[in-house]
Protein backbone atom coordinates (compact mmCIF):
# COMPACT_ATOMS: atom_id res chain seq x y z
CA UNK A 1 0.00 0.00 0.00
CA UNK A 2 2.59 2.35 0.96
CA UNK A 3 4.89 1.50 -2.31
CA UNK A 4 1.36 2.43 -3.98
CA UNK A 5 0.93 5.79 -2.46
CA UNK A 6 4.65 7.27 -3.25
CA UNK A 7 3.83 5.72 -7.27
CA UNK A 8 0.65 7.80 -6.91
CA UNK A 9 2.23 11.28 -5.54
CA UNK A 10 4.94 10.57 -8.31
CA UNK A 11 2.72 10.95 -11.07
CA UNK A 12 0.52 13.41 -9.64
CA UNK A 13 3.59 15.07 -9.23
CA UNK A 14 4.90 14.92 -12.77
CA UNK A 15 1.26 15.87 -13.75
CA UNK A 16 1.11 18.93 -12.40
CA UNK A 17 4.67 20.05 -13.34
CA UNK A 18 3.80 19.17 -16.80
CA UNK A 19 0.70 21.38 -16.53
CA UNK A 20 2.08 24.53 -14.72
CA UNK A 21 2.26 27.29 -16.45
CA UNK A 22 5.50 28.34 -18.17
CA UNK A 23 7.44 24.93 -17.41
CA UNK A 24 7.19 24.25 -21.12
CA UNK A 25 10.93 23.39 -21.21
CA UNK A 26 11.49 23.17 -25.16
CA UNK A 27 9.48 25.34 -27.77
CA UNK A 28 9.40 24.52 -31.32
CA UNK A 29 10.68 26.75 -33.80
CA UNK A 30 10.78 27.57 -37.28
CA UNK A 31 12.53 29.92 -39.45
CA UNK A 32 11.18 30.97 -43.22
CA UNK A 33 13.66 33.34 -44.99
CA UNK A 34 13.33 34.76 -48.22
CA UNK A 35 17.28 35.22 -49.35
CA UNK A 36 20.35 32.43 -48.51
CA UNK A 37 21.39 32.06 -45.19
CA UNK A 38 24.61 33.09 -46.71
CA UNK A 39 23.00 36.72 -46.53
CA UNK A 40 23.81 38.62 -43.32
CA UNK A 41 20.59 39.90 -42.36
CA UNK A 42 18.67 36.53 -42.20
CA UNK A 43 22.43 35.17 -41.15
CA UNK A 44 21.85 37.17 -37.92
CA UNK A 45 18.67 35.55 -37.07
CA UNK A 46 19.55 32.35 -38.18
CA UNK A 47 22.66 32.16 -35.80
CA UNK A 48 20.70 33.34 -32.60
CA UNK A 49 18.17 30.61 -32.90
CA UNK A 50 20.82 28.43 -33.80
CA UNK A 51 22.60 29.25 -30.15
CA UNK A 52 18.96 29.27 -28.63
CA UNK A 53 18.81 25.28 -29.48
CA UNK A 54 22.26 24.58 -28.79
CA UNK A 55 21.19 25.73 -25.12
CA UNK A 56 18.76 23.42 -25.15
CA UNK A 57 15.67 26.48 -25.30
CA UNK A 58 13.95 25.37 -28.44
CA UNK A 59 13.79 22.95 -31.09
CA UNK A 60 14.81 24.74 -34.54
CA UNK A 61 14.15 24.44 -37.98
CA UNK A 62 14.94 26.98 -40.97
CA UNK A 63 13.69 27.43 -44.47
CA UNK A 64 15.91 29.81 -46.90
CA UNK A 65 15.81 31.17 -49.86
CA UNK A 66 11.97 30.82 -50.21
CA UNK A 67 10.75 32.58 -53.46
CA UNK A 68 8.10 35.43 -53.03
CA UNK A 69 5.30 33.20 -54.93
CA UNK A 70 6.24 30.49 -53.01
CA UNK A 71 6.19 32.64 -49.61
CA UNK A 72 2.62 32.00 -48.71
CA UNK A 73 2.08 28.17 -49.41
CA UNK A 74 5.54 27.71 -47.02
CA UNK A 75 4.54 29.49 -44.19
CA UNK A 76 0.66 28.27 -44.12
CA UNK A 77 2.66 24.30 -44.35
CA UNK A 78 4.90 25.44 -41.27
CA UNK A 79 1.76 26.98 -39.87
CA UNK A 80 -0.39 23.39 -40.16
CA UNK A 81 2.48 21.97 -38.57
CA UNK A 82 1.77 23.85 -35.29
CA UNK A 83 5.20 25.47 -34.36
CA UNK A 84 4.89 27.24 -31.16
CA UNK A 85 6.92 30.43 -33.10
CA UNK A 86 7.70 31.25 -36.56
CA UNK A 87 10.67 33.97 -37.33
CA UNK A 88 11.26 35.27 -40.60
CA UNK A 89 12.13 38.33 -42.76
CA UNK A 90 8.53 39.88 -43.95
CA UNK A 91 8.87 43.26 -45.89
CA UNK A 92 8.77 42.65 -49.22
CA UNK A 93 6.09 39.34 -47.83
CA UNK A 94 4.71 41.92 -45.41
CA UNK A 95 0.97 41.48 -46.33
CA UNK A 96 0.93 37.64 -47.09
CA UNK A 97 2.82 37.27 -43.68
CA UNK A 98 0.20 39.32 -41.53
CA UNK A 99 -2.87 37.56 -43.21
CA UNK A 100 -1.39 33.98 -42.63
CA UNK A 101 0.00 35.14 -38.78
CA UNK A 102 -4.14 35.96 -38.65
CA UNK A 103 -5.54 32.54 -39.90
CA UNK A 104 -3.45 30.79 -36.62
CA UNK A 105 -3.85 33.05 -33.49
CA UNK A 106 -2.69 30.11 -31.51
CA UNK A 107 0.89 30.91 -32.97
CA UNK A 108 3.45 33.65 -32.52
CA UNK A 109 4.71 35.02 -35.21
CA UNK A 110 7.89 37.48 -34.78
CA UNK A 111 8.82 38.88 -38.17
CA UNK A 112 11.18 41.62 -39.26
CA UNK A 113 8.98 44.43 -40.40
CA UNK A 114 9.37 47.83 -40.89
CA UNK A 115 5.39 48.49 -39.35
CA UNK A 116 4.00 47.68 -36.32
CA UNK A 117 2.85 45.02 -34.43
CA UNK A 118 -0.72 43.20 -34.62
CA UNK A 119 -2.69 41.53 -32.16
CA UNK A 120 -2.83 39.15 -30.89
CA UNK A 121 0.10 37.21 -32.20
CA UNK A 122 1.85 39.27 -34.41
CA UNK A 123 5.55 40.80 -33.30
CA UNK A 124 8.28 42.26 -34.84
CA UNK A 125 11.79 43.71 -34.84
CA UNK A 126 14.55 45.41 -37.09
CA UNK A 127 17.95 45.69 -37.56
CA UNK A 128 18.92 49.20 -35.55
CA UNK A 129 22.34 48.92 -35.70
CA UNK A 130 22.46 52.67 -36.54
CA UNK A 131 24.42 53.41 -33.30
CA UNK A 132 27.45 51.47 -34.29
CA UNK A 133 27.05 52.27 -37.73
CA UNK A 134 28.05 56.10 -36.20
CA UNK A 135 31.28 55.11 -34.61
CA UNK A 136 32.30 52.97 -37.73
CA UNK A 137 31.85 56.24 -39.53
CA UNK A 138 34.18 58.27 -37.09
CA UNK A 139 36.81 55.33 -37.65
CA UNK A 140 36.26 55.75 -41.44
CA UNK A 141 36.18 59.49 -41.20
CA UNK A 142 39.78 59.45 -39.01
CA UNK A 143 41.25 56.77 -41.72
CA UNK A 144 40.44 58.58 -44.87
CA UNK A 145 43.47 60.03 -47.04
CA UNK A 146 41.56 61.02 -49.98
CA UNK A 147 38.52 62.40 -47.91
CA UNK A 148 36.28 60.01 -50.43
CA UNK A 149 34.24 57.41 -48.68
CA UNK A 150 32.60 54.90 -50.60
CA UNK A 151 29.51 52.92 -49.83
CA UNK A 152 27.63 49.89 -51.41
CA UNK A 153 24.14 49.23 -50.31
CA UNK A 154 21.10 46.95 -51.03
CA UNK A 155 18.16 48.93 -51.40
CA UNK A 156 16.90 52.65 -50.46
CA UNK A 157 14.47 51.70 -48.05
CA UNK A 158 14.21 52.96 -44.33
CA UNK A 159 16.18 50.02 -42.86
CA UNK A 160 19.20 50.80 -45.08
CA UNK A 161 18.73 54.22 -45.38
CA UNK A 162 19.14 54.85 -41.48
CA UNK A 163 22.27 52.93 -41.41
CA UNK A 164 23.92 54.95 -44.36
CA UNK A 165 22.95 58.37 -43.09
CA UNK A 166 24.29 57.36 -39.34
CA UNK A 167 27.87 55.98 -40.79
CA UNK A 168 27.80 59.83 -43.18
CA UNK A 169 27.17 61.67 -39.68
CA UNK A 170 29.24 60.05 -37.45
CA UNK A 171 31.85 60.27 -40.68
CA UNK A 172 31.05 64.30 -41.15
CA UNK A 173 31.09 64.88 -37.21
CA UNK A 174 35.16 64.10 -37.17
CA UNK A 175 36.02 64.91 -40.72
CA UNK A 176 33.78 67.41 -42.22
CA UNK A 177 35.76 67.44 -45.33
CA UNK A 178 34.21 64.16 -46.24
CA UNK A 179 32.39 62.93 -49.57
CA UNK A 180 30.33 59.76 -48.99
CA UNK A 181 29.86 58.04 -52.42
CA UNK A 182 26.89 55.39 -52.29
CA UNK A 183 25.58 52.90 -54.59
CA UNK A 184 22.76 50.62 -54.51
CA UNK A 185 22.73 47.47 -55.84
CA UNK A 186 18.92 46.98 -55.64
CA UNK A 187 19.59 43.26 -54.57
CA UNK A 188 19.57 42.10 -50.86
CA UNK A 189 22.12 39.23 -52.10
CA UNK A 190 24.24 39.66 -55.20
CA UNK A 191 28.00 39.64 -53.83
CA UNK A 192 29.09 40.21 -57.55
CA UNK A 193 27.16 43.51 -58.14
CA UNK A 194 28.16 44.74 -55.18
CA UNK A 195 31.99 44.17 -55.42
CA UNK A 196 31.57 45.25 -59.22
CA UNK A 197 30.10 48.38 -57.57
CA UNK A 198 33.07 48.88 -54.87
CA UNK A 199 35.44 49.00 -57.89
CA UNK A 200 33.82 51.42 -59.36
CA UNK A 201 34.06 53.51 -56.06
CA UNK A 202 37.21 52.67 -55.35
CA UNK A 203 38.46 53.62 -59.15
CA UNK A 204 36.84 57.12 -58.45
CA UNK A 205 39.08 57.96 -55.34
CA UNK A 206 37.17 56.16 -52.44
CA UNK A 207 40.23 55.11 -50.23
CA UNK A 208 37.84 53.42 -47.43
CA UNK A 209 34.65 51.67 -47.87
CA UNK A 210 31.49 50.66 -45.59
CA UNK A 211 30.23 46.86 -46.42
CA UNK A 212 26.64 47.48 -46.52
CA UNK A 213 26.31 44.50 -48.48
CA UNK A 214 27.83 41.19 -49.42
CA UNK A 215 30.64 41.31 -52.09
CA UNK A 216 32.16 44.35 -51.08
CA UNK A 217 35.38 43.36 -48.76
CA UNK A 218 36.92 41.31 -51.40
CA UNK A 219 37.32 44.50 -53.91
CA UNK A 220 38.70 45.95 -51.12
CA UNK A 221 41.27 43.44 -50.09
CA UNK A 222 42.00 43.56 -53.85
CA UNK A 223 42.63 47.31 -53.74
CA UNK A 224 44.32 47.36 -49.98
CA UNK A 225 42.03 49.88 -48.39
CA UNK A 226 40.41 49.44 -45.07
CA UNK A 227 36.43 48.19 -45.02
CA UNK A 228 33.49 48.21 -42.60
CA UNK A 229 31.71 44.83 -42.51
CA UNK A 230 28.18 44.93 -41.82
CA UNK A 231 25.31 42.86 -39.68
CA UNK A 232 28.06 39.67 -38.90
CA UNK A 233 31.10 39.66 -37.74
CA UNK A 234 33.35 39.92 -40.87
CA UNK A 235 36.67 39.90 -39.70
CA UNK A 236 37.67 36.08 -41.44
CA UNK A 237 36.47 37.81 -44.95
CA UNK A 238 39.66 39.98 -45.11
CA UNK A 239 41.40 39.63 -41.65
CA UNK A 240 44.24 42.78 -42.83
CA UNK A 241 41.81 45.00 -44.06
CA UNK A 242 37.91 44.61 -42.08
CA UNK A 243 38.51 47.41 -39.40
CA UNK A 244 35.41 45.76 -37.54
CA UNK A 245 32.45 45.51 -38.10
CA UNK A 246 29.04 46.80 -37.46
CA UNK A 247 26.96 44.14 -35.07
CA UNK A 248 23.49 43.31 -34.90
CA UNK A 249 22.85 40.77 -32.14
CA UNK A 250 19.77 38.84 -32.27
CA UNK A 251 20.06 36.85 -29.53
CA UNK A 252 18.32 39.70 -26.84
CA UNK A 253 15.06 39.68 -29.32
CA UNK A 254 15.54 35.96 -29.80
CA UNK A 255 16.13 35.33 -25.64
CA UNK A 256 13.25 38.00 -24.87
CA UNK A 257 11.04 36.09 -27.18
CA UNK A 258 11.52 32.53 -25.84
CA UNK A 259 10.99 34.43 -22.47
CA UNK A 260 7.27 35.43 -22.66
CA UNK A 261 6.38 32.39 -24.69
CA UNK A 262 7.07 30.11 -21.87
CA UNK A 263 6.09 32.32 -19.24
CA UNK A 264 2.57 32.64 -21.21
CA UNK A 265 3.08 36.13 -21.17
CA UNK A 266 3.52 36.84 -25.08
CA UNK A 267 1.76 39.81 -26.56
CA UNK A 268 2.30 41.63 -29.71
CA UNK A 269 5.13 44.09 -29.49
CA UNK A 270 7.74 45.64 -31.52
CA UNK A 271 10.98 44.64 -30.38
CA UNK A 272 13.08 47.81 -31.42
CA UNK A 273 15.17 48.25 -27.98
CA UNK A 274 16.11 45.03 -28.09
CA UNK A 275 18.52 45.73 -30.91
CA UNK A 276 19.73 48.82 -30.09
CA UNK A 277 23.11 49.12 -28.01
CA UNK A 278 21.93 49.90 -24.25
CA UNK A 279 20.47 46.13 -24.55
CA UNK A 280 23.26 44.67 -26.43
CA UNK A 281 21.51 43.88 -29.64
CA UNK A 282 23.90 46.19 -31.73
CA UNK A 283 27.65 46.88 -31.09
CA UNK A 284 31.14 47.23 -32.86
CA UNK A 285 32.91 44.08 -33.40
CA UNK A 286 36.85 43.74 -32.09
CA UNK A 287 39.32 45.56 -33.93
CA UNK A 288 41.37 42.16 -33.91
CA UNK A 289 44.26 43.53 -36.61
CA UNK A 290 43.43 46.55 -36.10
CA UNK A 291 44.08 47.26 -32.64
CA UNK A 292 47.38 47.99 -32.79
CA UNK A 293 46.92 49.58 -36.48
CA UNK A 294 44.10 52.28 -35.12
CA UNK A 295 45.72 55.40 -33.37
CA UNK A 296 45.08 55.26 -29.62
CA UNK A 297 43.04 58.56 -30.08
CA UNK A 298 40.93 57.12 -32.55
CA UNK A 299 39.92 54.34 -30.24
CA UNK A 300 39.47 56.22 -27.17
CA UNK A 301 37.02 58.64 -28.94
CA UNK A 302 34.97 55.75 -30.00
CA UNK A 303 34.96 53.80 -26.14
CA UNK A 304 33.77 57.69 -25.00
CA UNK A 305 31.35 57.75 -27.34
CA UNK A 306 30.04 54.32 -27.04
CA UNK A 307 29.66 54.55 -23.37
CA UNK A 308 27.61 58.26 -23.89
CA UNK A 309 25.35 56.15 -26.07
CA UNK A 310 24.75 53.40 -23.80
CA UNK A 311 24.32 55.60 -20.67
CA UNK A 312 21.70 57.72 -22.81
CA UNK A 313 24.20 61.28 -23.09
CA UNK A 314 24.36 61.31 -26.22
CA UNK A 315 21.49 60.09 -28.84
CA UNK A 316 22.34 58.65 -32.59
CA UNK A 317 20.13 61.32 -35.03
CA UNK A 318 17.70 58.67 -37.29
CA UNK A 319 17.30 59.75 -40.70
CA UNK A 320 15.46 57.50 -43.34
CA UNK A 321 15.47 59.49 -46.36
CA UNK A 322 16.99 58.15 -49.10
CA UNK A 323 20.90 59.53 -48.63
CA UNK A 324 22.85 60.83 -51.55
CA UNK A 325 26.54 61.14 -52.31
CA UNK A 326 27.80 64.18 -51.83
Amino acid sequence: MKKQFIFLTIVLFAISCMNEPGKKSNLNVVAIYATPIEESWDGVIHKALQSAESEGLITYKSVDNVQSQQFEKELRTRAEENYDIIFGDAFAAEDIVRRVARDYPKIKFVFGSGLGPSSPNFSVFDNWIHEPAYLAGMIAGKLTKTNIIGVVGGFAIPEVNRLINAFKVGALDVNPNIKLKIVFIGAWFDPTAANQAAKVLISNGADVMFAERDGVINACAEAGIPVFGNLLDQHNKSPEYVVTSILWNMEPTINHVIKLVKSNSFVSENYTEWSMMAKGGARLAPYYNWETKLDISIKEMVSAKTEAIISGRFRVPIDETKPISN
